[in-house]
């Protein structure tokens, strides 16, 4: 008679997160950081697929590791903000929220299934002010970090960490940020570990816009992007909207919430779902 294989519950969890961490490694690096018009993500991106996205009005979704597992975890998340947007108010839809329900999933992932996912993922929900921002990591096994200002995922986090940590401004403009974070970005993975220049086409950007009132996700491409990195200014109207076009606003809806306080000058309009 075969004698089943044992290992112990501890040696399991070791393997899952050796395994978690290395796929994750593989992947390119992205950044998130607060700056002072809202908060900028950048991640190093040579496809067609997105890593960052809108998740709601000021809520954003940035990501590592293997696509279809993120991808699947970002409708989820549109789908949650929708449903509580619409059931009660906007203004209840909260980073700190969809935050608690990804350590839910991912942990009930990790423990309860054979393999784990292959990812890192980022909530950003922009406040009216830089020390206002909430900078959600959801790591693999569900474990999540409140990260203050800055954070930088998969690749070598940690060395991309240190030139943020460096540098980082709260105060500083869009295009000191995003040559920041493009140049910690580059300052791995280059020959004989020397430091690379990424150009636009190796970037995926986006921002949260503070100073905008409803759906504050702008993803900024092309022309704009490189005269962003270029150290040149480029008026808000060049900037880039939102992936699609929200629809109409509906006249029933409630304007009150009895769980959070407006702190926006009007009410936003509807939502539609990221791509």
């Amino acid at each position: 008679m075969a004698m089943q294989f044992y290992a112990s519950p501890e040696q399991v969890q070791r393997d899952r997160s050796e395994y978690a961490r290395k796929g994750i490694a593989r992947g390119r690096s992205a950044v998130v950081l607060s700056y002072e018009g809202g908060i900028l993500l950048v991640a190093e991106n040579i496809t067609t697929l997105r890593k960052i996205s809108e998740i709601y009005d000021r809520i954003a979704f940035a990501a590592v590791g293997r696509y279809n597992e993120f991808e699947n975890l970002r409708r989820a998340g549109v789908r949650m903000a929708d449903m509580v947007g619409l059931t009660y108010d906007r203004r209840d839809v909260t980073g700190r929220a969809l935050a608690n329900a990804y350590t839910q999933t991912l942990g009930a992932i990790f423990s309860e299934t054979q393999k784990p996912y292959e990812v890192e993922i980022c909530i950003a929900q922009v406040g009216a002010s830089p020390e206002q921002d909430e900078l959600y990591r959801i790591m693999y096994d569900g474990s999540a970090l409140d990260e203050p200002g800055f954070m930088a995922m998969g690749g070598q986090a940690e060395a991309i960490s240190n030139v943020l940590r460096e540098r980082h401004d709260v105060n500083a403009d869009l295009p000191s940020a995003l040559a920041l974070a493009a140049e910690a970005l580059g300052s791995v993975g280059g020959e004989n570990g020397q430091p690379r220049t990424l150009e636009a086409k190796q970037l995926e950007v986006a921002v949260l816009d503070r100073r905008r009132a409803g759906r504050t996700f702008r993803r900024i491409a092309d022309a704009a992007l490189t005269s962003l990195l270029g150290h040149q200014s480029v008026p808000d109207a060049d900037l880039g909207e939102t992936d699609a076009a929200p629809p109409a606003h509906g006249d029933s809806k409630p304007t009150e919430s009895a769980a959070s306080e407006n702190t926006e000058s009007a009410a936003p309009e509807k939502s539609a779902e990221s791509e």
